[in-house]
């Protein structure tokens, strides 16, 4: 199987989930053996390659740094080149933080699916584990790699709360990534807002990018207060547990996120991961600890 690359450059703007800073990011082709390389072009091109050496942050995203330049929220892009298994691009970037467009991969996908990929003249160097790879975090949470010749994962996330709760979901090799995986919307619990806002986080993100779960009674008066901070006029909770404005595209719409960010994360490994992939409870910063392990090895 040959490496592939983008077809055009496609181009995507709007403010960054945590740092609420608006910023636009194109994706461009790339040639042979390249990776996924960023470039903030407001800093003189300064490139950040998209490995796991580059892992600087884990909390609420994944942040990428090298030398002053850093790239943060990187995981939803990194999932859908992954997804579409391209194996060289490059991402120019005019600001600290990938856009956060919907949430998802969605967008990304949309505007690459349009045009097909580019194969280019060198064979793909899949990254295979030679034995195998298991990473433990905090609250029980853990992620295995095992060598296998075709991918695979399945994750679990378990919630002490009646939504999410525990679901579990699962994507290999020939699965439709683009329909099944992409849309799927990163999401909060309301009881995390406030304190993600007095920490300069989530500056960027309203219910139209993010499910915000309610696991909690709250009085009429805080989700007017909250409302106001979000920058909508109502707010309502839904009897499944999260709040209006926002219709979920699956049941189990977060447990396919968190499978998204792993996917994304896991690339960071340096390339297009060719494994069985297991994960309890998986976040950024066990994700990123899996994925050094990976480059590590290989």
């Amino acid at each position: 199987m040959n490496q592939t690359t983008l077809k055009k450059t496609y181009s995507f703007e709007g403010k960054g989930l945590h740092t609420g800073k608006f910023a636009k990011a194109s994706l461009k082709p790339a040639g042979a053996d390249t990776g996924i390389v960023i470039v903030r072009t407001d800093l003189g091109g300064a490139r950040i390659p998209a490995l796991a050496s580059s892992v600087d942050s884990t909390r609420r995203s994944t942040l990428l740094r090298c030398g002053k330049a850093k790239a943060g929220t990187v995981e939803h892009v990194m999932s859908a080149l992954t997804g579409l298994g391209v194996d060289n691009a490059v991402i120019e970037l005019d600001g600290p933080e990938m856009p956060i467009l919907d949430g998802s991969a969605a967008p990304y996908v949309a505007a690459i699916s349009r045009d097909g990929l580019q194969t280019l003249d060198a064979q793909r160097r899949w990254v295979e584990v030679k034995k195998e790879i298991i990473v433990r975090g905090s609250h029980g949470s853990w992620i295995k790699i095992t060598p296998s010749e075709e991918p695979s994962y399945e994750i679990t996330i378990d919630f002490p709360s009646r939504f999410p709760g525990k679901q579990t979901v699962s994507y290999r090799e020939g699965d439709d990534y683009s329909s099944e995986i992409a849309p799927c919307r990163t999401f909060c619990f309301l009881r995390e807002v406030w304190p993600m806002l007095v920490l300069g986080l989530a500056r960027g993100g309203d219910v139209e990018n993010a499910i915000v779960i309610v696991d909690r009674k709250v009085p009429g008066w805080r989700l007017k207060c909250m409302a106001k901070m979000l920058g909508q006029p109502c707010l309502e909770v839904r009897p499944e547990g999260y709040l209006s404005n926002i219709n979920l595209h699956f049941p189990d719409e977060c447990g396919r996120h968190k499978l998204l960010d792993v996917i994304g994360d896991l690339r960071l490994g340096g390339g297009l991961l060719k494994a069985r992939v297991e994960a309890y409870k998986p976040g950024h910063a066990l994700n990123t600890a899996a994925a050094k392990a990976i480059f590590n090895q290989i």
